[in-house]
């Protein structure tokens, strides 16, 4: 016998959000010009206490940054969960197999937040370069060292980026007007494209990069455009070619992007092979839920040549505004249309088009990505009477899912949206072929 399974169900707009991590107030006063009145925790809660506040406010929305991670037993804490909407790029606190099979969307903001960390990084370059960290480090302890070994200018020095997205091409435009020379390596062909057409030089490969500048800056997602994971990108194996770079050149390394690209035992062995001369990095492998938390240890404590800083890339008093306005505009799209900015479930995903005038109704549906299902979708609204104005659809195929918005001129009632599951279920033999459906009046 199959296993019972109900899909979520909406109708109307959103009312309610939790609100964690302490982003930008701007969301909040935002969120109420939509009508969503924000319930704003601003620790990072663990999952007991996320689960007893979504039980008890039954939350349609979740706004969070880096820290929370939403699980399957998240998740299903608030049958009207609709989406997850993160106040940042990454999104690997998040069990997006869960969501998707919950039908809950979930969004980022890949845009805000890239002056900010492309500033940093270009003055940690220079103060690398300069060996300014060790200066300081030095005169609290009255040491007065007044020499020029191992400190170099940037100017004609070699830059290489991996990956050259957002942030990528921003740190390749501030380095290029300080005179660096820059490299890329990156394996999407649109972003290579780019960076040819800017004048950047491609690299082949890491090593192929690494053996030909003098730093290296990382600015990759938690996977590539192929969906595969860069989980240990920069093993010791690929690190070990700064070795090939004569010794009275500064070989640095930055990572401001994710944890785990490195780990942690290989870049410390780099360094104290001298491969490397220094690092700095802004990531971990595993970060501390909040500033006291006495469980967690900086894995490059002890080594001198490796600088560390708590994930403060974005943490700016520019970035932050800019984020929660971004994502107030992301959430607006979703709460009044049923349109998709930036869902993560593919790169920078988006479902939207312009609301034809006689439009009454957005429905929004999320289902398997199985044959049969568009069918019954289009048979739903056909057999409702409902003229289906206008439509986009995306496969999210990693995740089996699809997203399907259609402008409709009538909404489906309560039985077209029964006989919408049913008959998904009977053409798939899968009783969980549809996850979500939600109906929003976009005109009275």
């Amino acid at each position: 016998m199959a296993q019972s399974y109900s899909p979520r169900l909406w109708t109307g707009p959103f009312t309610r959000a939790l609100v964690l991590e302490s982003p930008s107030t701007v969301l909040d006063d935002n969120l109420r010009k939509m009508g969503i009145e924000p319930q704003r925790i601003d620790h990072a809660p663990d999952e007991d206490e996320l689960v007893r506040l979504l039980e008890e406010g039954q939350h349609q929305l979740i706004f969070k940054r880096s820290r929370v991670l939403i699980t399957e037993r998240v998740v299903q804490a608030s049958p009207n969960l609709a989406g997850v909407m993160l106040c940042c790029i990454g999104d690997d606190s998040v069990d997006k197999d869960a969501c998707a099979r919950h039908g809950v969307i979930v969004t980022n903001d890949p845009v805000s937040n890239g002056r900010s960390v492309a500033e940093m990084v270009i003055g940690e370059l220079i103060s690398l370069s300069r060996r300014l960290f060790d200066s300081v480090i030095e005169m609290e302890q009255s040491v007065w060292r007044k020499d020029s070994v191992a400190r170099y200018e940037v100017l004609g020095k070699r830059l290489g980026i991996v990956g050259l997205g957002n942030i990528g091409r921003q740190v390749a435009q501030l380095a290029a007007a300080l005179g660096l020379e820059v490299f890329f390596y990156d394996n999407a062909e649109v972003p290579r494209e780019v960076g040819m057409a800017m004048g950047y030089k491609p690299c082949d490969s890491l090593e192929q990069l690494i053996e030909t500048v003098d730093f290296v800056s990382v600015h990759v997602s938690a996977e590539d455009v192929h969906g595969r994971s860069n989980e240990n990108l920069f093993t010791y194996d690929v690190l070990r070619s700064f070795g090939t770079r004569p010794k009275t050149l500064p070989r640095i390394f930055l990572n401001l992007s994710r944890g785990f690209l490195v780990p942690p035992q290989d870049l410390r062995r780099a360094v104290e092979e001298e491969l490397i001369s220094y690092a700095i990095t802004d990531v971990f492998p595993e970060e501390p839920r909040s500033s006291v938390d006495k469980a967690w240890a900086n894995p490059y404590a002890g080594e001198p040549r490796i600088f560390a800083t708590p994930h403060i890339g974005a943490a700016t008093m520019e970035a932050q505004p800019r984020i929660g306005r971004y994502v107030s505009r992301t959430t607006e799209l979703f709460h009044r249309y049923g349109m998709l900015r930036n869902c993560v479930f593919a790169p920078r995903a988006q479902v939207a088009f312009e609301v034809p005038p006689d439009a009454r109704h957005m429905l929004a549906v999320v289902h398997a990505d199985k044959r049969g299902t568009k069918k019954a979708v289009d048979d739903a609204i056909f057999n409702s009477g409902a003229s289906n104005l206008r439509s986009a659809h995306v496969d999210f195929p990693k995740f089996g899912i699809a997203y399907e918005l259609s402008a409709l001129d009538t909404p489906l009632n309560d039985a077209d949206v029964a006989a919408l599951v049913a008959e998904a279920s009977e053409l798939t033999g899968d009783p969980s072929a549809i996850r979500s459906v939600r109906s929003i009046p976009v005109r009275d």
